[in-house]
């Protein structure tokens, strides 16, 4: 429900983890200020006697008859989420600008504080209605943790919605109303698209309902930080908060994305929105209206693009295909004999053009089935057999590496040899991941744990028995940059 607004970032990493299963996911969210209308040329004044017609000049493109037929079927969502409670301690106050505040935030009186009213949270989305019973489309992160759903149509009427399911890893949600006989749209096909394609978003930005902004489409199979399944169309249609969820139109007036994040310094349209296709949404929402989840294949390797210079230096004719920087091991790859340095150019007989294209494959395939795929290693082609795994669960996969959980919900490894000599401590855990009861005491990733109950922790079986034999609650030592801190934290 809440919405993530990401940051420009002055590089963005390229690498996947293709630990590839379908993560198509999000950085998330365009809930996606005012909207913008699509700047157009002004039709060029003809001389006398001159052709009637110019090879390749723009023309101005009018939507209205696509609003007109397919507005009817796109809806406003408001959400009622899970209350939080506020605390009562003077940093609520704290200069925002004050390097110092955050930290008396985390780490201040909070922890004895006594919990105040608590609030409820709202927000507001955008969806499209994908059958005339009421099967809606939107993102996960406009119905993530909601209490309460309510889809308010264009005439008017409203509906309680019911989520029938949500995938955070590729941000879609498929949420149903008890309706019939409803206007629905029709779904194209994002591969016929070319950059330079106008095309039109209609959504709730600021709660605007049937809101309508156009552009074109400015990249295909555009990947993102942290989303790495996910071949993102890129757009300059002025999406804001509020138009998450709601669907990408092009001139035929068919579906061709699912509008779900922005990079914004402001919060707002800055010139550059993502869509998702709406063939991997639909894919996504079959699973989840069939079994209520999704199951995806999963490789085990991380990639990254291949640009020119390391074309040449793998021996490749052009840019292509996906760099396997790293293989886990017991994973499928490895299994199946991938190594670090190989170039995946085809999985079960497809092209990977761009390494987005793998984890995308992989993600759809079954796990358990066995694909070849063929690499360039060492300048000369190679085909193996592998066998797809399935990817976990992103709680799953926390447990599986050997995470304490459960009563005090943090995420740690050990720190290595070098980490250690850094920061001057012997044994230690960084926190890689926190929820519960830690996240509520203020622990964040990144910090170290040095200690328990005064007694010091050197791996991640001393950290869950220490958890084990404690009463109500713990006293953690936690390292943050130069500062030390006892962090009082009440266990489930």
């Amino acid at each position: 429900m809440n919405r993530r607004t990401v940051f420009v970032r002055n590089t963005l990493a390229i690498a996947l983890a293709a630990v590839v299963g379908g993560s198509y996911v999000y950085f998330r969210g365009a809930e996606l200020p005012a909207a913008q209308a699509a700047i157009l040329p002004a039709p060029v004044a003809v001389a006398a006697g001159a052709p009637t017609a110019v090879s390749g000049l723009a023309t101005p493109t009018d939507f209205s008859g696509i609003v007109e037929r397919a507005g009817p079927a796109v809806v406003n969502i408001s959400v009622t989420g899970k209350a939080k409670r506020v605390s009562d301690d003077a940093s609520d106050d704290a200069d925002p600008n004050d390097p110092f505040s955050e930290f008396f935030k985390r780490f201040g009186p909070q922890f004895q504080q006594q919990p105040r009213t608590p609030q409820i949270m709202r927000g507001l989305g955008s969806g499209f209605i994908i059958s005339p019973d009421g099967l809606i489309l939107t993102n996960a992160h406009v119905v993530d943790g909601a209490q309460e759903v309510t889809v308010k149509l264009t005439d008017r009427r409203e509906f309680k919605a019911k989520v029938l399911g949500a995938d955070k890893q590729s941000d879609i949600a498929v949420i149903r109303i008890a309706a019939k006989d409803l206007p629905t749209v029709q779904i194209g096909n994002p591969a016929l698209m070319k950059v330079g394609e106008p095309v039109l978003a209609i959504g709730s930005p600021y709660g605007f309902d049937n809101t309508a902004t156009a552009g074109i489409v400015s990249a295909k199979s555009r990947a993102l930080p942290d989303d790495n399944y996910v071949p993102f169309i890129q757009t300059d249609v002025a999406v804001n908060p509020g138009n998450s969820g709601g669907p990408l139109f092009n001139l035929k007036g068919q579906v061709v994305g699912i509008n779900s994040q922005i990079y914004s310094q402001t919060g707002g349209y800055q010139g550059l929105s993502f869509s998702i296709p709406i063939d991997v949404a639909m894919k996504v929402e079959q699973q989840l209206v069939q079994h209520g989840k999704v199951t995806r294949g999963r490789l085990g390797v991380s990639v990254q693009e291949v640009n020119q210079a390391l074309a040449e230096s793998f021996g490749l004719k052009k840019s292509e295909g996906a760099l396997v920087s790293s293989v886990e091991k017991a994973s499928p790859a490895e299994k199946a004999g991938v190594q670090p340095g190989d170039v995946i150019l085809r999985f079960n007989g497809q092209a990977i053009d761009h390494s987005v294209d793998l984890p995308t494959l992989v993600a759809d395939t079954a796990p358990g089935t066995t694909q070849k795929i063929d690499v360039m290693r060492n300048g000369a082609l190679k085909s193996l057999n592998i066998t797809v795994g399935e990817l976990k669960p992103t709680k799953e996969a926390a447990a599986s590496r050997n995470e304490p959980q459960g009563r005090l919900g943090l995420a740690v490894r050990p720190l290595d040899k070098n980490e250690q000599q850094q920061i001057g401590v012997h044994g230690g855990l960084l926190v890689e991941d926190v929820n519960g009861p830690a996240a509520v005491a203020g622990i964040q990733s990144g910090d170290v744990i040095l200690s328990l109950n005064g007694n010091a922790v050197t791996s991640v079986e001393q950290l869950r028995s220490l958890v084990g034999k404690a009463g109500k609650s713990v006293a953690l030592l936690v390292e943050r940059g130069d500062d030390k801190i006892f962090v009082p934290v009440y266990l489930n």
